[in-house]
Order: structure tokens, then sequence, then C-alpha cells
């Protein structure tokens, strides 16, 4: 108690003043502490919360259709490439010459389930428009249901989407 009485008499407050102002500062300093332990609660709460919101199943489910619905595009393009390439072997042996013109596409694709070597056969219709396309539609789940969603494509405008009514079907 010495220390109190010394203290007191520097200060010239009384014990009681002291014992009152050692007891404030004792709440405050447990008052940070618990504010701290609390705000470290939530912080682990959040994170697990943001953690299981990022692998919920049923994104995992549509992860592994795209996956295996991009896989089935591949196939079927490198089976359509290897067609493509025998039939120009063929030609070749035969000595015939390749006409530059492109023969003209007449009839409709389904859009949901047309590949990239089926898109490619439309006129205007390009490698990498064909592969925007398919993107696109691998982002809205594999199927698209109204043609005015295709003008949320880069290079689709008003007039390009008139042209590809023509040869779209949304089955």
């Amino acid at each position: 108690m010495k220390l109190f009485e010394k203290l007191a008499v520097k200060l010239s407050l009384t014990k009681a003043e002291i014992t009152l102002i050692s007891v404030l500062l004792g709440f405050l300093v447990l008052g940070g502490v618990l504010k701290n332990f609390r705000s470290v609660e939530k912080a682990e709460t959040l994170v697990k919360k943001i953690e299981t919101a990022r692998y919920r199943e049923e994104e995992v489910d549509s992860l592994i259709a795209l996956a295996s619905m991009a896989q089935t595009t591949v196939k079927e393009d490198v089976v359509q490439g290897a067609e493509t390439e025998k039939m120009g072997t063929a030609t070749e042996k035969r000595g015939a010459h390749r006409s530059s013109e492109k023969k003209l596409f007449t009839g409709t694709i389904s859009f949901n389930k047309a590949s990239k070597g089926q898109l490619q056969k439309i006129p205007g219709v390009g490698p990498v428009m064909a592969e925007r396309l398919i993107t696109f539609r691998t982002t809205k789940g594999g199927k698209v249901h109204e043609f005015q969603e295709f003008l949320e494509v880069k290079g689709v405008g008003e007039k390009k989407l008139e042209f590809l009514k023509k040869y779209f079907t949304l089955e």
C-alpha cells in the first residue's frame, strides 16, 4: 500500500480517487482486449462464410458440366478436322484444284448444339466469331433463350443479329 500513498501524495489525490482511477483504467484495457477479440471472431466467421459460398455444390456441378461440354466440343472439332483433312488430301491426289470461293450455306443450325466447325459454315462467321459465340453460350449455361442476348457478344450488332437470325434456331 505504500505505492498508493506515494502516488496519492505526488498527484495530490486521495486513496479512493486513485483506486477509482485504477479500476477505470483496468476496465478500459479490458474493453480494448474484448473488442479486438470480437473483431477477430467476426473476421474468422466472415472468411468461413466466403469460403463456403465460393464452392457451393451447384457451382461445382455447373463448372463440371461446362468442362464436359467443352470436352465434347473439342472432340467434335477434332473429328471434323480429321475428316476435312482426309477430304482435302483425297482431292489433292486426284489433282483437283480448290476453288477460292466458299460454298454458300443454306438452312439453319441449332445454336445451342452447334460446334465451332458448324458455326464457321455460316457466311460471315470465322474462327474468332465462332469462338466468341461458343464462349458466350457457355457463359449462359449452355443455352441461349432469346436472339437479343447475342448483342452481348463482341462484334454482333443489330445488322449482324438480323443476319444470324436467318441461320440460327434456339431450340
